[in-house]
């Protein structure tokens, strides 16, 4: 990488920090005294690279209609999180994930410069295009869709980086990239994004390390949770060098249920999920279900919950 040009790039996206509208607006149906903070890019981009760098900067507490990744570049960093009165360190090198209407707040008072470079998402945007990347780890699906019933969420991400990481390089990358701004640019963010979000996949699975299930049968419902779009028998029998028999005959065993009914269930509760905390449509719903066939996921939603999906919206 051109060490010179990555300098120059993110010098000139620290110039343009203060032309973004960064203007705070009173939430309806809040409480008193929250603002949030619209999408402050291009109308048309549905990705936006900024790079805060100075000594100052005093956010208010605040919330926001899209999703970001701050990132401690050179330097620590101080923020207020989910909640006003939550002031946190994010130390260098590590990324700080929101969610839209997560409370956020950033406080940087310092005699030497700070760098912070920051990758926001449109909300449809990260829905259609990116969600999917995440769904084979189901604590970080439910992180990125859950909260976004709640307006006033409190939940955040934080992941450390080391300086060789791919999730830096990546980021570095992107800042070039926005910084000389070509007509293909935005499709070049979105294919970096998506590289980036499988880095911080991989990396929430080597912080986050969840205690293994003590039997067969819970390390296969296990896995069935975090593949529920695409798994089968035979992948489950191959994954865990079992026979296909034996485990249909140890779920029934030990849980009552059969592999299919099991399946169902995993399904289902994601599509609930989905159905409620997204702007995705029942047909993409299905799909990234792992329906080939939006008829099939219709009549299997509305045999298990006895409703349509859009009349279990409604409720």
């Amino acid at each position: 990488m051109n060490h010179k040009m990555l300098e120059l790039a993110i010098h000139k996206l620290g110039k343009e920090f203060d032309s973004l509208d960064l203007t705070f607006h009173k939430m309806e149906n809040a409480k008193e005294g929250d603002v949030t903070s619209y999408w402050p890019g291009p109308p048309e981009d549905d990705i936006l690279v900024c790079v805060f760098q100075g000594t100052y900067i005093h956010e208010p507490f605040h919330r926001q209609d899209f999703f970001f990744i701050n990132y401690a570049y050179d330097r620590d960093y101080h923020t207020l999180c989910g909640r006003p009165d939550n002031l946190i360190t994010v130390n260098e090198n590590e990324c700080y994930i929101g969610q839209p209407y997560s409370g956020y707040g950033i406080r940087c008072d310092y005699e030497t410069e700070s760098t912070i470079i920051g990758i926001l998402i449109k909300r449809d945007t990260f829905f259609k295009q990116y969600l999917p990347t995440l769904y084979t780890d189901a604590e970080l699906f439910r992180f990125f869709v859950e909260p976004q019933k709640n307006r006033l969420s409190e939940e955040y991400l934080i992941l450390p980086v080391t300086k060789d990481h791919a999730i830096r390089t990546i980021l570095e990358l992107m800042v070039m990239e926005y910084a000389d701004r070509q007509e293909d640019t935005q499709a070049v963010l979105k294919a970096m994004l998506r590289t980036l979000f499988l880095e911080i996949a991989r990396r929430y699975r080597l912080e986050n390390t969840r205690i293994a299930p003590a039997t067969p049968a819970e390390r296969i419902m296990q896995y069935m949770q975090d593949h529920s779009d695409i798994v089968t028998l035979k992948d489950i029998a191959e994954h865990f060098s079992y026979n296909p028999n034996y485990v249909s005959a140890l779920l029934r065993r030990e849980t009552g249920r059969t592999f299919s009914e099991i399946l169902l269930e995993k399904r289902m509760e994601r599509a609930v999920l989905l159905l409620e905390n997204t702007t995705l449509s029942i047909e993409e719903i299905s799909a990234m279900l792992g329906y080939t066939n939006h008829s099939n996921f219709y009549k299997a939603f509305r045999e298990y919950y006895h409703a349509s999906p859009r009349d279990y919206t409604r409720r």
